[in-house]
């Protein structure tokens, strides 16, 4: 018979993960409680997928990278400089946009190659490679654009970021397609859930108690049909979301079901074990830069579309952002530990406090004073956890 696990054994073992839920839930409830009339309106929840998701766009292949036990410093220069390159072919040459978006595409593949051959092959840490990446692209920027913006991209190129579906299926006051589309996303979700518990009673592990089970796929279902519900009462379903949708399941399904996702957590783990046992080390570092390079390719597309131009100094500190989601979602400092959902819910917390200050009129300086408190807290946190565990 499979043993269940109660709810306290469920919150001890899950702490790492346990604890960036409920950090989210007490930010969102400290800035609604700020600004209670426009924190969690529909017009500034589109807001924020519009505006911030280059963040977890990033930090999905940030994950990678760090779980690897390395770094990668160099994203917001590489989401600059792949901008730039579309719009000097978009809008100075007046090429088609999706020739912009190819060209981005395969440059930020590129430059990952680039910088994955160092650090893999050559064998200079990441750290330095990425810090010469960091100089080098950002100069290249500057020389592609000659030091000026250019704006505006056509409307085919801007919507990748401000676009929305809506009025497919209809609706009165609210849009039907986005709720369909998000009721299938919470069944898909719970499906999966079941599987994964399926599988582990099949094999006698333990598992949550069963009304813990359903209550945690309810209050999920609830949360992310009223947010469903909010994007449909202003503009509809936004294009970017349902790109990171896409990137969320490709990827998710590459750290978790893949041998390739297997490999990246054995040589974070363990770099020396994971070369005796046959795992490519050199080959698993190449192509999680590639892949690195290639969503802040994507991340460059989709800000200098929302933007609506190339811009010399797009992507400044986004190498911030994606590292804090990375480790304020729980990913260890070392190496080896590190779940897509808890990056995502880090890259959401950075959003929501970006959003959450700006609305209340907080300085810049106060802003990055904040961010860099609460990435010390988490990294603190992660410390913590280990010496708790090896105690």
């Amino acid at each position: 018979m499979t043993a269940e696990i109660s709810l306290v054994d469920t919150l001890k073992a899950n702490l790492r993960q346990g604890g960036i839920f409920i950090a989210f839930v007490a930010i969102v409830a400290l800035f609604w409680a700020f600004n209670p009339d426009t924190f969690l309106s529909s017009g500034n929840l589109t807001n924020i997928v519009l505006q911030y998701s280059y963040i977890l766009i990033l930090a999905i292949g940030m994950l990678f990278v760090i779980v690897l036990a390395q770094i990668d410093l160099s994203v917001g220069s590489v989401v600059a400089v792949t901008g730039a390159l579309s719009g000097v072919l978009v809008i100075r040459h007046g090429y088609p946009w999706w020739v912009g978006v190819i060209a981005a595409l395969v440059m930020g593949i590129l430059i990952g190659a680039f910088q994955g051959f160092w650090v893999a092959y050559v064998g200079i840490p990441g750290f330095i490679v990425t810090l010469a990446g960091m100089l080098l692209f950002r100069g290249l920027t500057y020389q592609v654009l000659d030091n000026v913006s250019l704006s505006p991209f056509p409307k085919g190129y801007y919507n990748i970021a401000n676009g929305f579906l809506n009025g497919l299926l209809g609706g009165n006051g609210f849009d039907v397609f986005t709720l369909v589309i998000f009721g299938i996303g919470v069944a898909g979700f719970a499906y999966q859930q079941l599987r994964t518990r399926r599988a582990r009673i099949s094999y006698n592990q333990a598992v949550e108690a069963m009304w813990l089970f359903i209550a945690k796929i309810v209050v999920i279902g609830i949360v992310v049909m009223w947010f469903a519900y909010k994007l449909s009462i202003e503009r509809g379903l936004p294009i970017v979301l349902i790109l990171l949708a896409i990137l969320v399941l490709v990827f998710g399904t590459l750290a978790s079901s893949t041998m390739f996702g297997r490999d990246v957590y054995a040589i974070g783990g363990n770099k020396s074990a994971a070369a005796l046992s046959g795992i490519n080390v050199k080959k698993v570092t190449f192509w999680c830069y590639v892949n690195m390079g290639f969503l802040a390719g994507v991340a460059g597309v989709v800000y200098s579309a929302r933007m609506n131009g190339a811009q010399p100094s797009a992507g400044n500190m986004f190498e911030l952002d994606a590292i804090a989601a990375c480790f304020i979602g729980g990913a260890s400092t070392t190496g080896g530990i590190g779940r897509l959902s808890g990056a995502l819910i880090g890259g959401l917390i950075m959003a929501v406090m970006s959003n959450g200050m700006q609305l209340m009129g907080a300085s810049t300086s106060t802003q990055q004073i904040v961010k860099g408190a609460v990435l010390l807290l988490a990294v603190a946190f992660d410390v913590w956890n280990k010496q708790r565990a090896s105690a």
